[in-house]
């Protein structure tokens, strides 16, 4: 009976050490509390932590500027003001050039996947681990990266060739989007996304850089742009998913390696999950007389890619990191057939 009782009492002890060895990331996303995205790896992918790391890690995703402002998280995680981050790229922008390339390389991949396989097998990863320590002094350590959508392009006038870009105004951010836009032969317009249903129903632009089919559907913007472009031709931003690098350092490679294939796993099945709502809404409209969803040809898309490279080539001169993550990007999409 002693025995028993001992073994018992160990088995207890052994849970409550394993309990409280279990460590809470604190990860700050782009996210906004209520999206989809929020909502989607809340529900069905952060229970999933505990399951791969044994109890070990659980992770707490909190809103975009719950802490610090997006721009910022990467300088949060490297003083460990943050454990982690969850964030678009393109907020990086500014700190160095090639996070612009890295984080939506206009016009360039197909699919959410592709992008994805870039990062995961195809350099990406340890091409933005160097952006990263370009900017934090090898603090923050990558985990992942990639994209889970394709943005739609609403317009209120059809474009159904590469042609028809020519002298369409496009609501677009300033940047590469807008280059990219301008040498297809579009007038890029910078106006805020707030302002995008107003200026399509008034007809200050003929399309707008705006978001997934499915938010686009959301937000009302079909009812003044009945034209939508899906799949888009143009955005797909991509994420990044980091821990400070010290607490990475203290993890098993155990949890190391379940902790990036949970979030690829998740990311992957968020894609699909997006790509099919996508797929569904665009079926409807198109079934309906109200909608015309316009898919370009591949050789329309492929027109536009040839023309966006120009301006990416043209923009990856601002820093030797910007080439280099150039020349990576378009390695793979050459190995994947999207350059020949």
């Amino acid at each position: 009976m002693k025995l028993t009782t001992t073994a018992l009492l160990a088995a207890t002890v052994s849970m409550t050490a394993g309990i409280a060895a279990a460590e809470t990331f604190n990860v700050q996303t782009s996210f906004n509390a209520g999206d989809f995205s929020t909502q989607y790896l809340t529900e069905n992918w952060l229970p999933k932590i505990s399951e791969m790391t044994g109890g070990r890690i659980e992770i707490v995703l909190t809103p975009n500027g719950s802490v610090v402002p997006a721009k910022e998280t990467p300088e949060a995680v490297a003083a460990g003001v943050l454990d982690g981050d969850f964030t678009s790229v393109n907020y990086f922008a500014g700190l160095e050039p090639a996070y612009a390339i890295m984080g939506d390389l206009i016009s360039g991949y197909d699919t959410p996947q592709q992008m994805l396989g870039f990062c995961k097998d195809g350099g990406g990863e340890a091409m933005m681990q160097k952006a990263a320590d370009s900017v934090t002094g090898g603090e923050v350590h990558v985990v992942a990266c990639g994209p889970y959508s394709r943005e739609a392009l609403p317009a209120r006038t059809p474009i159904r060739t590469f042609e028809d870009l020519a002298g369409k105004k496009i609501r677009s951010p300033e940047g590469l989007a807008a280059a990219v836009f301008e040498a297809a032969g579009a007038s890029p317009v910078s106006i805020p996304f707030s302002e995008v249903f107003g200026a399509l129903e008034k007809g200050i632009v003929d399309a707008a850089d705006a978001s997934a089919y499915v938010n686009n559907d959301a937000t009302g913007l079909h009812d003044v742009a009945p034209y939508p472009l899906y799949p888009g031709i143009h955005s797909m931003p991509s994420m990044q998913f980091t821990i400070n690098k010290e607490k990475w350092d203290s993890l098993s490679p155990e949890d190391q390696k379940a902790l990036r294939d949970w979030w690829y796993e998740a990311m992957f099945a968020m894609a699909d999950e997006v790509a099919k709502q996508d797929a569904e809404l665009a079926a409807r409209d198109d079934a309906g007389d109200k909608i015309e969803v316009i898919n370009w040809a591949q050789e329309d898309r492929d027109q536009l890619r040839e023309v966006a490279r120009q301006q990416w080539e043209e923009y990856a001169k601002k820093s030797p990191l910007a080439k280099e993550a150039l020349d990576a990007n378009i390695a793979y999409m050459t190995e994947i057939g999207l350059f020949k």
